[in-house]
Order: structure tokens, then sequence, then C-alpha cells
């Protein structure tokens, strides 16, 4: 074999080499390139849970939101159904007859606060004897303020005395007139509260909002 051959047997295996180095290098570049955007496509992946878990769902967003209760078709002696919720409390909306308000304003039975004077439990618009801005509409928080159980109400008799109704919390005895006031010597520590409302018209209460009567 001649030198010439050698020479250029060696140009060619040079070549070669640097095409295979090029080759690799070019590959390695794409693989990095490619390993790279993956792991960003992984990072925002895991960025998105992570962001959603931070932001506030519809139902958080609504929790506190003004609650718009329609009475249209309530009649007297009735209580709203089905029961509304606000702030994920029930809200009793009840419609007294003339004689169920007269016997509010008569007091006839012995009450742990007649007069609603725990200024915690209902707006300053709501403290008379029947807690509300419409004698003849009730608007209470539907919880017993012992331990958070939630009274039935009782159309009539739930007080042995005068027959009268009202609420009754199963759960340890507390008794509350059609006014949300509790009885006197019951668990339950304070009346019935009344939540902020406003009426927006004759047959629509905003819970949630301040107003009173419209």
């Amino acid at each position: 074999m001649s030198s010439d051959d050698v020479s250029h047997d060696a140009s060619a295996s040079e070549q070669g080499a640097g095409e295979t180095r090029s080759v690799n290098t070019g590959r390695r570049y794409f693989l990095i390139g490619a390993t790279s955007a993956v792991a960003g496509v992984g990072v925002v992946g895991a960025a998105v849970p992570f962001i959603s878990y931070w932001e506030p769902s519809a139902k958080a967003r609504a929790a506190g939101a003004p609650v718009k209760i329609d009475i249209s078709k309530l009649v007297p002696g009735e209580l709203l159904s089905p029961i509304q919720a606000w702030r994920g409390k029930p809200i009793f909306v009840l419609y007294r007859d003339e004689a169920t308000v007269a016997s509010l304003t008569e007091q006839p039975h012995d009450l742990a606060d007649p007069d609603s004077n725990n200024e915690t439990m209902q707006p300053e618009y709501a403290k008379n004897p029947t807690r509300s801005t419409r004698p003849e509409i009730g608007v209470y928080v539907g919880l017993c303020t012992h331990l958070g159980c939630s009274p039935k109400y009782v159309v009539t008799e739930n007080f042995d005395d005068t027959k009268q109704g009202g609420f009754f919390c199963p759960c340890h005895g507390s008794k509350f007139d059609l006014a949300g006031r509790v009885g006197a010597g019951y668990p339950a520590p304070d009346n019935l509260p009344v939540p902020p409302h406003r009426w927006e018209s004759d047959t629509v209460i905003v819970i949630g909002e301040e107003g009173g009567a419209a």
C-alpha cells in the first residue's frame, strides 16, 4: 500500500469520526432540549394543581354571599320549605298568623331573654317582641344555641302551659317560642340568632345584607 493510500484512508477515518462526533453532539443537544421541554411541562403540570389548591372554589366564594329567599308561596302557620342555607347554616322563615303575633306581644310564658337584651343575637331592627322587621314574618338561623343542633318546628303545644307552638330541639330538650326566644330553664343559653337581612320586595328577603324593612 502506498503512502498516498494510507493518507487517504487516514483522512477518511478522521472525516468519519468528525461526522460521528457531529451526529453524537447534535443528538446530545436534541436530547437535552427534549428533556428540558418535558421537564418544563412537568413543572407547569405540577404548578397547576398547586395553584388550584390555593384558589378558592366557587362554592367557597359563594359561602359568604347574600342569599335571596322568595316567600311568595308561604302562607300563615307555615315554615318555608325547603329550608334555605346561608353560610352553611339553615335559615328558618316563618309566617305567623295574627293570633300568634298577639301572643308573642303578651309574653304569656317564662322566657330566658324576653326582651332580646343579648344584642349579639339579632340586629337592632329586630329587637322587639316578634324579633323581626315585619311582625308576621320571622327570620332565624335554625341552630340551637346550646350545641348547634337544628330544632324542629312545632305548630302547637310546644309549651305545656300555653299550648303555643315554637321550635323544639330534640338533642337536649331546649324550647323556643315562635319569635325564636328560648324558654327559661332550658340548656340553650340564648335565643335563636336573627341573621342580617333586608327586604328586596314584599316577597323577597336578602339574607346576609343589612337593611331591615323595605
